[in-house]
């Protein structure tokens, strides 16, 4: 099963040379535009979101970027003079150790296989013969390795949590073998959920290992995780941060409305309770709005005459 060369610049429509602020920028304008909630084609909406999110995923982490761009478009011979990558074997997936060292292919994680292979997957302890085949160690039964591969969560997901149909092909197995999984209201980034007896078979009649589904927050156009909280950032203009004003945030379950006092400053916080994620207790965590004061970067000849006025009159009052 062939791996095709994602390229993660084209899906966000940035530049290589891109800044972090243009790539989130990128990220956040794609990412509400296909947001299932707001799209009539949900299945379509839905792929092209977790496209967006891998492409994020990489270009938004240094580390991960700098390997991906080491990598290049000749990754299938090893990238730029070996960048540090696992080697690409038997077409696709990624690649196991010990005994066969299978390669799993995996479907409906809501990540491809070339993250996968090249940022995802991982095999955990020691399999095969450690003495390099010497006697009396070569049939010794070993459990098999257990597997690991990421799973994208989305928060919505992580809220009310959900059933997933994620599948897998192991190498030289024609056989899809397809497992219903359920996520767990409340569940976090990292968190991992285990499908016992799936990862690599053992040997000499040894059990298999466990295949591990490592939880990663689809990462949310309007959101920020905090633990249980959520946080977003809401722009103001100065003069509703000055004169006050009424505003619809977004929520996971909607809009709220969020009354601004007269005064407010930038970076203060409003705290809508019980508007975040769920908690080990069933309980939800909150929803803080970060105010952000955006200053005009232009302004008309009138605009400014008018900012003098102000400037004017706020020198008169404080001298």
């Amino acid at each position: 099963m062939a791996v095709q060369f994602k390229d993660y610049y084209e899906t966000l429509g940035v530049s290589k040379t891109a800044t972090q602020d243009e790539i989130r920028k990128a990220f956040r304008k794609l990412a509400r535009q296909h947001h299932p909630d707001v799209s009539k084609d949900k299945k379509r909406a839905e792929e092209k979101f977790k496209e967006i999110n891998e492409a994020y995923e990489v270009l938004s982490d240094p580390e991960k970027r700098q390997k991906y761009d080491l990598l290049g478009s000749d990754w299938e011979r090893g990238g730029a003079g070996g960048s540090g990558f696992p080697p690409r074997r038997g077409g696709g997936g990624f690649p196991g150790g010990g005994n066969g060292g299978e390669e799993f292919h995996f479907g409906g994680t809501g990540f491809s296989d070339f993250f996968e292979q090249f940022f995802g997957g991982s095999r955990g302890g020691m399999q095969g013969n450690p003495f390099g085949g010497m006697e009396g160690f070569s049939q010794r039964a070993q459990r098999g390795q257990d597997v690991e591969a990421d799973i994208m969560v989305t928060l919505e997901e992580a809220l009310h949590g959900s059933k997933r149909k994620i599948s897998f092909q192991r190498s030289g197995n024609a056989k899809t073998e397809t497992y219903d999984i359920r996520i767990p209201a409340g569940v976090r980034e990292g968190q991992r959920i285990r499908l016992a007896g799936q990862g690599e078979a053992g040997s000499s009649g040894a059990g298999s290992g466990d295949l591990f589904l490592r939880v990663k927050l689809a990462q949310h156009p309007e959101f920020k995780v905090e633990g249980a909280d959520l946080i977003h950032e809401l722009q103001l203009a100065p003069w509703e941060a000055v004169l006050g004003t009424e505003k619809s945030v977004p929520t996971l379950a909607g809009h709220a409305r969020l009354k601004i006092p007269a005064g407010t400053q930038n970076g203060r916080r409003f705290r809508i309770k019980g508007h975040g994620l769920t908690k080990d207790d069933k309980t939800r965590g909150d929803l803080y709005v970060v105010i952000d004061v955006t200053l005009p970067t232009e302004i008309t000849a009138k605009q400014r005459e008018l900012w003098e006025q102000l400037a004017a009159e706020s020198t008169g009052q404080d001298s």
